[in-house]
């Protein structure tokens, strides 16, 4: 997230009915769950839940206080949130502004309602990023305590040999400490696939300056579970329901045999 631009997010939750509020099916069904009498199976069948308690029909919720989760995964509630998948291309920044007045990601999406991106891609580097007004799921996104895996295709100056590959996969030693192991593969000669799920700063460039193979050409090509070949360079779509719900599951640590938590908010920049 961008230097002093959080975006918004909910008071602390109360454990209480709130009487004036909206009824949970018809939340439910407005996030995109189905028909008000699906979501109302889903509230029978135990597996949605209003501030960690099992919430029983006819339950009314405050989408402003209230966190409601599906499965042990927050759902977004709050009225006008939306969720953007950009294709950065390379020198656009992943800020807000920029005091040089090179070009920012925010140019490139509506300008209403505000946005901010979900983590950074370096100016350099390419490829997925996620903006959004939804400040809970940014911010679980962002905490390097869950490892939502990114994936990125690499071309680098040189072959990378056997012993550099292993070397990358093992875990690299770098000024900030060492690298946790990473998944990579062959794509051709001189272009790797890296999956990381750590998010230090020029991580995946300086791994690959340690092994002697500097980056070329960097393209971050899935988030979590998210990916999308056709989206060219500079275009961006509206995230559908279900990939923001998978985004949220991936993004919900678990504590225990059918417990999930989601950690405080941090931030990521891997590119």
């Amino acid at each position: 997230m961008p230097e002093g631009a959080d975006p918004p997010r909910r008071r602390a939750p109360e454990d209480t009915d709130h009487p004036e509020g909206e009824r949970l099916q018809k939340v439910l069904a407005r996030v995109g769950l189905g028909s008000r009498r699906a979501c109302e199976e889903l509230i029978g069948d135990g597996r949605v839940t209003v501030n960690g308690e099992r919430a029983a029909l006819g339950r009314r919720v405050d989408v402003g206080h209230d966190v409601v989760a599906l499965d042990g995964v927050p759902l977004p509630v709050l009225p006008g949130l939306v969720h953007y998948l950009l294709h950065k291309p390379a020198g656009v920044v992943t800020t807000a502004h920029d005091p040089s007045g090179r070009p920012t990601v925010l140019e490139l999406v509506p300008d209403t309602p505000r946005v901010f991106p979900v983590g950074r891609l370096d100016a350099d580097s390419e490829g997925l990023l996620v903006l959004t007004n939804d400040g809970d799921l940014a911010q679980r996104l962002t905490h390097p305590s869950f490892g939502v895996e990114k994936e990125y295709l690499v071309e680098t100056e040189g072959a990378p040999a056997a012993g550099a590959l292993r070397r990358l996969r093992r875990g690299i030693e770098l000024e900030d400490g060492m690298t946790a192991p990473a998944t990579v593969g062959v794509v051709a000669p001189g272009v790797i696939r890296i999956v990381i799920h750590e998010g230090r700063n020029r991580q995946i460039r300086r791994m690959c300056e340690a092994v002697g193979h500097p980056v070329r050409r960097l393209v971050r090509t899935r988030i979590g579970p998210i990916s999308d070949p056709h989206l060219r360079a500079g275009q961006w779509r509206a995230l559908r329901g279900p990939e923001v719900r998978a985004l949220a599951r991936a993004a919900t640590r678990r504590d225990g045999p059918g417990q999930r938590r989601a950690p405080p908010g941090g931030r990521t920049r891997a590119g």
